[in-house]
């Protein structure tokens, strides 16, 4: 594990370029992580009250939203750590091996994070957040960073408390207050870590690397989107392999080839130039994390539909079930369609049209079979990915033109 010279921290001076190896390997505990989220939803959405019951469902997934958003919030303050540091540097590199145990402990944790292993979750999720400012406070020594840092420990310890305690109550009221902790650092984040007596600070003014940044939601959305390859052939090697089993794992493929073909047309490709043009790259970077989570829970639900389908193919499904099925695809293009704001400054007809078609085609769709849903959702994305391609054809390469 490589360090640079000793001394005090700095921001960087320069991009860093590339995600060192650390960085990806931190990534590949977000793959098993993902797949547990898939599969707590999968029970929640499976069994007896909650397929009979729309509310037993949106309960269910409810709980699982809040333990994917806490999952997210650690990988995001990790990323950004290393976009605006040297992640060759010693503590940089303390901070993503902690950050690593940790989620790995987290992910553990996720199928029974309500019950059995809620303390063994909090405590993890506490030390990764409360480890990295804290590192990089003493990192840091008397650079004016530091003061952010000594913030961000303070939102951190006070949401701790909520994390901890919720993690003993029960599960009605340890919902309430992790829900109220990531509240409490959402928002804290989004205002630039305020606290009384120590000020805040603007967002606009952070320095980032901001090519390295993009890139880390690239990979993490490559990361989300390997985890429905995952899902989708986990599902289908349970067996068994009869036609309506065959055609639904055939769909959940063409569906994931499709998720990626329309997030590399150019948008997410140069997402890293949009971030340099920007007269802020902190502020576009705080935009597209919000864009990349939205992205990331459509492809987590979508995950979530492929493993229903495969499993029930032919089964008129509840609208639970349903909501895996479209909604990912629609959360998908809805971020899709954000993203393309924050590179190009506008959206592009087709994202509405097909978010308009798949809201639609659910009425119909509750009285079909579950693969014919898959087939409808498929249809449509190829239907965005063609005419971006036909946008795209013989045109030069359209540039970023960021409208922050």
């Amino acid at each position: 594990m490589g360090s640079r010279a000793a001394g005090h921290l700095e921001p960087a001076k320069r991009d860093p370029g590339r995600a060192t190896f650390l960085e990806l390997f931190f990534d590949l505990v977000y793959v098993f992580a993902l797949t547990r989220i898939s599969a707590r939803a999968f029970e929640d959405l499976t069994d007896g009250p909650a397929r009979e019951h729309a509310r037993a469902a949106v309960t269910g997934s409810g709980k699982t939203l809040l333990l994917l958003l806490a999952l997210w919030s650690v990988w995001q303050g990790t990323a950004w750590t290393t976009s605006r540091y040297d992640p060759y540097r010693v503590p940089l590199q303390t901070v993503v091996i902690t950050a690593l145990v940790c989620s790995m402990l987290m992910g553990v944790a996720i199928p029974r994070a309500f019950s059995e292993t809620a303390l063994m979750f909090a405590v993890a999720y506490v030390v990764a957040q409360l480890t990295r400012p804290l590192i990089l406070s003493i990192a840091l020594g008397a650079h004016p960073y530091r003061r952010l840092k000594v913030r961000m420990a303070v939102v951190f310890a006070f949401s701790g408390v909520f994390w901890i305690s919720g993690a003993m109550m029960t599960t009605n009221v340890q919902v309430v207050l992790w829900s109220a902790a990531l509240v409490i650092e959402y928002l804290a984040a989004r205002c630039g870590w305020p606290v009384p007596g120590l000020g805040r600070s603007t967002v606009s003014k952070w320095e980032i690397a901001g090519e390295h940044l993009a890139e880390r939601y690239q990979q993490f959305f490559l990361v989300a989107l390997g985890e429905t390859i995952l899902v989708a052939g986990f599902a289908y090697s349970m067996g068994p392999y009869e036609s309506g089993h065959v055609w639904a794992f055939a769909l959940a493929l063409a569906t994931s080839i499709m998720l990626w073909r329309i997030y590399v047309q150019r948008a997410g490709r140069i997402l890293g130039e949009a971030v340099v043009k920007a007269r802020h790259p902190a502020n576009i970077g705080r935009s597209a994390a919000d864009t990349h989570l939205l992205m990331v829970i459509g492809l987590a639900a979508t995950a979530i539909g492929y493993e229903l389908i495969i499993e029930h193919p032919l089964e008129t499904i509840p609208g639970a079930w349903l909501a895996m099925v479209l909604g990912g695809p629609a959360l998908f293009l809805a971020g899709r369609a954000r993203l393309e704001y924050e590179v190009f400054g506008r959206v592009s007809p087709s994202r509405w049209v097909a978010l308009t078609v798949l809201v639609a085609a659910s009425v119909p769709l509750l009285h079909l079979p579950g693969v014919v849903a898959t087939a409808a959702g498929v249809v449509v994305l190829v239907a965005v990915a063609v005419v971006d391609a036909r946008r795209a054809h013989g045109a030069p390469p359209e540039p970023a033109a960021p409208p922050f």
